[in-house]
């Protein structure tokens, strides 16, 4: 069931392994002309003109060995298999960065472009669009080589420390109705499991000033729904953060808010809000007790065949190419053409999974799709749950990915949303128990 893509696991052993190395990176990724918007269904026309800018961030991180890591944070809803095997590619034939040492993690704003096949049964393009897409990924794949590129070059003598935050606007969207969030939050009342916490990793110069600060926050990047390009409220957390510390540079990445939303929300005021409520948050933990990361780096990555429950048959799929829901249609038409060219449906999907231990403390776990918040919950049980960092969205965006209590209870995330996705049906019971054991099996290396 397990198959491995890249294990690395270079380390420091030198005197000082504090003394790290680290380079920042940015560049804007807002198109240039109004093109197609990602996230919602009901979009029916492209972008207007823009709210606030699109960021792609790199930071590089190198120990006292020399093994190095990127992790890319990028203003989009979500990545896909293709695009991103195409740039960390790219990053392994140009920069010597294997899949281990990569990590393409997405804030998952709903306010930012299509990018390639991502959510393919969705959108319904013109050839025009179509094109408009193909251009805008093929720029964004150089722009984020030469990205990692610049942030290598910019290594410098650091040190790196963690710590923790909270923020409380997130909530549970399936266990809490949304008109009634404000009461029950007023009530103390509100369901549902949630993960309030906000990892914070600090990257500081030799001399000890703050040069980059990660953080991340369970939670969708959902307030926003208009035609505005905006990087919602993880794009105002991070201004807000880089405005308050002139000259450092903010990375967001999501972690396991699938099934988290910020409520209230579709009001501007309100992303602004959230935003500077995380920021404050992120700065509540930088000015209180930082632990330092000493020891070494080590990074790990592996591709697990996740299994779907059973595939449709053919005569199914020409039934529901005929149905009257537009995206249940074009999902068959998309498979069927697949079929049609001789390729028969798979009946896993390569799924990644991938860890990073900074130093002695930080287990940094990286998943691929839009992960429910179940996963972080576990595994910062069972591993300990300040330095247990658990991000989705990450290296790929090809589904939602439930737990089986989500997969038993249904609904949206427990299957509906395959459709927009272009799966061909639900994933199996077994997928949570195989996803931890790959986090355990890459843990255990």
């Amino acid at each position: 069931m397990f198959w491995i893509v890249g294990i690395t696991c270079a380390g420091a052993t030198a005197a000082e392994p504090e003394i790290w190395r680290a380079g920042v990176a940015r560049a804007k990724i807002t198109p240039a002309a109004p093109m197609w918007m990602s996230g919602y269904a009901a979009r029916d026309r492209p972008a207007e003109d823009t709210l606030n800018d699109l960021w792609a961030k790199a930071l590089v991180i190198e120990d006292a060995g020399g093994h190095r890591v990127a992790l890319v944070t990028l203003d989009l809803v979500g990545i896909d298999r293709r695009t991103s095997n195409r740039l960390r590619d790219r990053l392994q034939a140009e920069h010597g960065l294997s899949r281990s040492q990569v990590a393409l993690c997405c804030s998952h704003t709903h306010s930012g472009p299509v990018v390639g096949n991502n959510l393919t049964a969705m959108y319904f393009l013109d050839k025009a669009g179509q094109e408009q897409v193909a251009e805008y990924t093929e720029a964004l794949v150089e722009t984020l080589v030469k990205l990692v590129g610049q942030a290598k070059a910019a290594l410098e003598p650091a040190r790196l420390a963690w710590t923790t935050g909270h923020a409380t606007f997130a909530a549970n969207r399936r266990n809490n109705p949304e008109a009634d969030v404000a009461r029950l939050r007023a009530e103390g009342n509100l369901k549902g499991p949630v993960d309030h916490d906000v990892p914070v990793l600090a990257v500081s110069a030799a001399d000890g000033d703050l040069t980059a600060v990660v953080f991340g926050y369970a939670c969708h990047a959902t307030v926003l729904d208009g035609y505005q390009w905006s990087g919602d409220y993880p794009g105002f957390a991070q201004t807000a953060l880089e405005q308050s510390h002139p000259g450092v540079t903010a990375l967001f990445w999501a972690g396991c808010g699938a099934d988290i939303n910020p409520l209230p929300r579709r009001q501007v005021e309100l992303a602004r809000d959230y935003g500077k409520r995380l920021a404050t948050a992120v700065d509540e933990a930088l000015s209180g007790q930082r632990t330092p990361i000493t020891g070494p780096l080590k990074s790990s990555y592996i591709e697990i065949e996740l299994p779907f429950d059973k595939l449709p048959s053919t005569e199914q799929l020409k039934q529901e190419a005929a149905s009257d829901n537009r995206y249940v249609a074009s999902r068959a038409r998309l498979l069927l053409a697949e079929i049609e060219s001789g390729r028969p449906l798979a009946p896993t999907y390569p799924y990644p999974v991938q860890v990073w231990r900074l130093g002695g403390d930080v287990k940094w776990i990286l998943l691929g799709g839009e992960v429910v918040v179940d996963y972080a919950l576990e595994l910062k049980h069972q591993l300990g749950p300040e330095a247990t960092w658990v991000a989705g969205y990450t290296n790929d965006v090809m589904a939602y990915i439930p737990s089986r209590r989500v997969l038993g209870e249904g609904g949206y995330e427990g299957g509906g949303a395959m459709v927009y996705y272009g799966l061909p049906t639900v994933w199996a019971p077994q997928v949570e128990g195989l996803i931890v054991a790959a986090v355990d099996q890459l843990l255990d290396l």
